[in-house]
Formats: C-alpha cells, structure tokens, sequence
C-alpha cells in the first residue's frame, strides 16, 4: 500500500486522511498479535506529559503512560536533557556489559533507592531491554544458587510474555509452575476476604511447602507482584507480604518480587515492597527504571551469585541513552518526592471513584494503591457469587458478595473514554477492570479531568448497556 498524494502532501497538517492512512497501512502490514493497538486506534505525532496529539489533531489524557513505563510522562524535560547529553558527547550507545561513566552513574541511582540495607548487600545483573527477559534471568538464577527448579507463583500474576515468564503468569495453557491464592477483597478466593482471607491464603502456601504429600517439592523460589497489575490491580496486603518473606526466609526459598510495574513510585512508595518493609532476595525492574527507554535488571542478595559468566547475556543490555533517562527519572522522583505526591493524590482519587461506585451499580469495585488504580465494572443485574462472606465481625455480609464481571460493559467505558479523549486501558478477569496508570507528574486539575471524563465514560456506556442489554 503506497502513500497517496494527497496522504502525503497533509501529513505536516495533521488531518483525517494521515490517520486513517497510517491506521489502514497498520492493519495490512502488522500481526493478529498486536493487542493495544486494536482498542486505542490513534496515531500519535507529538506528546508532552499526560497529553497526546493524533494524527488527527485530537489531543488526549494518557492514563496508559507506556503501560506504565512512562513514570514522568512523555518527553519530560530532564528525560530529554539527559538523552541529549550522551548524544552530543560522542559516547557509543550501545556497550554490551562493559563499564561506562553512563552505566555508574545508573547503577549509582538505582542502589540509592533500594531498601534499606539491600544496596549494602546487593548485585546487579543488566538484562535483555524487557521485564520478561528480567524475569527470567530471576528464575534462572535461583535455580542455579539452590539447586532446585520448582517455582511458587500466584494465581492473577503476569510476569512477562516469554516461555518462564508465561509459565508463571496466571494465564499459562499448562502446569509448569505451583500455583497459590493471591489474597483479595472482592473475589476473595475463599469468600471471606480481609484479614481472615489473607490468613487463610497465607496457611495454604505453608501447608504447600510444609506438607510432605502435597505434591509440591522444597521449589527454588517464590515470585510475587506487591501489587497485581494485569491481574486487575490488587494490592497485597502488607501484613500477608511480611508473611510470605518470613515464610519463604524459614524455609531458605528466594523470595522474588517482581517491580517492574509497581516501581519508582507508582504506588505511592519508591519500591511497593517498601510499604510492608519487606526485603526480598531478588528484584525484577524494568518499564520506568529506563525513563521511557528499554531496559531491564535484576537486583538480588550477593550470597546468590553464584552462577558463571554468560549465564544470562543479551545484545542490547548495554542501551546507554535508556540507562541516562533511566539516571534523571530516578533521580527526579526522589528528589521532587514524586512517590509521596503518587500517595496522596492517588488518594484523593480512589475516594472520588469511591463516591461514583456509590452512586452506580455496575461500578462493583474500587482498589489500587497510589496512581495504580482499578475500576472493576460488572453485571448488577446477575446473580451474585454464593459464597459464604465469613460473618459481622470480618466485616462481610451478603451484600458484599460480588456480581458477575462485565467485559462488555468495559470495553464500552474504554471506547467512550477515547472518544472524551481520554486513554485508559482494561486488564484483570475476564477484562473487566478500567485501568489507570497516569503519570507521577499529572497535576490536580488533571486529575479532576481525568475522573470527569471517566465518569462520564461510565455514566453514558452503562446506560447504553441497560438499552441494549
């Protein structure tokens, strides 16, 4: 397919035809796997911050922000200074794993960050450019300090798209990897949710590793997001992390959490794990560690380091323009104290959003932590789960049992949302969770535009819905 002349001669104009062009040209050229592109058909040309421009001219509120990868929104100004200072320099760009001024600068910042006493204690290992190849330089490397090969993931996670990742993630086709309950509120696993649900996940993964009949032998390590991203936004309760590292430390199994979408202030902490002041053995990084360019590392307790050289190796870990972004990013939250902004504005929003569920019933829950916020939409109107709740001193009663999910409905908000020119995307269950990952630099006012145009999204598709339905 050839650019027509008249495509060509209104793309400095930004029109229609440039954008209906470029989105044709997409759909012939590219794969049945391109997933974003199918719900958000938009075609970027400038961005600054949470704002968009379209091919079109239409501008948006990004609240996808590079499924997260963008903790400072797009072409913040360090971001590009940084860039641009290696770029000018004449530094190579690409190194392998050979020590750069730009690299010890990185590392430097990064260890800066990590909890406390870990950097004391700690190694790095740069990986391919994606959190999946992190994820399995993980995976790879607690089996070669313990000598075992079984991993302890939890149902809801997603860890990345490659072989060990997937086999990991809560969609994987086959068992390769023992599964335990992720503890939640509103689809609690056991039907109680809370603390008691907490405590009750927690038992069953004791009961796993303790049990000899279980049928789950001593596994080399254990994986966990501290808040689940893709799994539908489920914060873990800090008192059941701190449970699952004393476990997993008792038992002399590494404990690996995976920060690649939690990290850098996204939950209102610098680290999610440091909300609970837990320490894990491993830490796989990637999305804004490289401040909206490619990179990914695994961080992890020396005692570890054990594997041999060439044991986990890639062409393109050596990036130096996305190791400079990745040094101003990490330095600017914590200098401007962007995760306690994260924290308190994220805050203000869950309430307002908390008010809407109030006020619609198709809004069945409200959850997240920091500016890692879910939405859950489901089907009023169907029955809801018959699960025993626990009793009035948990907290539960019938009425707090949920109803079913409601995929369509959401993937109705996200269509009205783009057409208000706001960007959303949806993930956990069934795809029934509106997303919002804005970036940690979005101000109140775009907040509040934020959730208007969001509310204003569910009021209009769920009423759609109840025509249609």
């Amino acid at each position: 397919m050839a650019v027509t002349e008249s495509e060509a001669d209104s793309t400095h104009r930004g029109t229609p035809a440039v954008h209906e062009g470029i989105l044709r040209r997409q759909s012939a050229r590219e794969s049945a796997a391109r997933t974003y592109a199918r719900a958000l058909p938009i075609v970027p040309v400038r961005a600054r911050g949470l704002t968009i421009e379209g091919a079109d001219g239409r501008r948006y509120l990004d609240c996808l922000s590079g499924a997260g990868a963008l903790a400072l929104g797009h072409n913040h100004p360090v971001v590009l200074e940084a860039v641009r200072k290696v770029l000018d320099s004449g530094a190579p760009l690409s190194v392998l794993d050979l020590a750069t001024p730009v690299k010890d600068a990185f590392t430097t910042e990064l260890f800066r960050t990590l909890p406390a006493g870990f950097a004391d204690r700690a190694r790095v290992q740069f990986c391919g450019p994606a959190g999946t190849d992190a994820v399995e330089a993980a995976l790879k490397l607690v089996r070669t300090a313990t000598g075992r090969s079984g991993i302890l993931a939890f149902t809801g996670a997603y860890h990345g798209m490659t072989a060990g990742a997937l086999a990991a993630s809560g969609g994987a086709p086959d068992l390769q990897v023992c599964r335990l309950p992720y503890p939640q509120d509103y689809r609690c696993p056991f039907g109680v949710g809370g603390p008691r649900g907490a405590e009750l996940a927690s038992r069953w993964t004791e009961s796993v590793l303790d049990d000899p009949k279980s049928g789950v032998p001593r596994p080399a390590g254990m994986i966990l997001e501290p808040v689940q991203g893709e799994g539908g936004v489920i914060p873990a309760p800090d008192d059941w992390l701190r449970r699952m590292r004393r476990v997993t430390a008792e038992r002399s199994v590494p404990l690996i959490a995976d920060e690649v979408q939690t990290g850098v202030g996204r939950t209102g902490a610098f680290w999610a794990v440091d909300h609970s002041g837990i320490t894990p053995d491993v830490m796989v990084l990637s999305k804004a560690i490289g401040g909206s360019l490619p990179l990914a590392v695994i961080v992890y307790r020396e005692e570890l380091d054990v594997w041999q050289p060439g044991a986990h190796a890639g062409t393109f870990r050596g990036n130096q323009l996305a190791m400079a972004a990745g040094t101003a990013t990490l330095a600017y939250v914590r200098e401007n104290g962007l995760a306690e902004r994260a924290a308190t504005l994220g805050a203000r929003m869950l309430t307002r959003l908390r008010q809407l569920q109030g006020e619609l019933a198709c809004v069945g829950d409200v959850r997240g932590r920091g500016l890692m916020i879910g939405v859950e939409l489901v089907d009023p109107a169907g029955a809801s789960v018959p699960e025993a709740r626990g009793s009035e001193t948990d907290g539960w009663d019938s009425t707090t049992a949920p109803h079913p999910a409601d995929p369509e409905l959401a993937a109705a908000v996200q269509r009205e949302c783009l057409d208000r020119g706001l960007i959303v995307e949806l993930g956990g269950r069934h795809n029934s969770v509106v997303r919002l990952l804005p970036p940690l630099t979005i101000s109140d006012e775009q907040a509040s535009a934020v959730l208007d145009r969001l509310a204003d999204a569910v009021t209009a598709a769920n009423r759609d819905h109840q025509r249609t339905g």
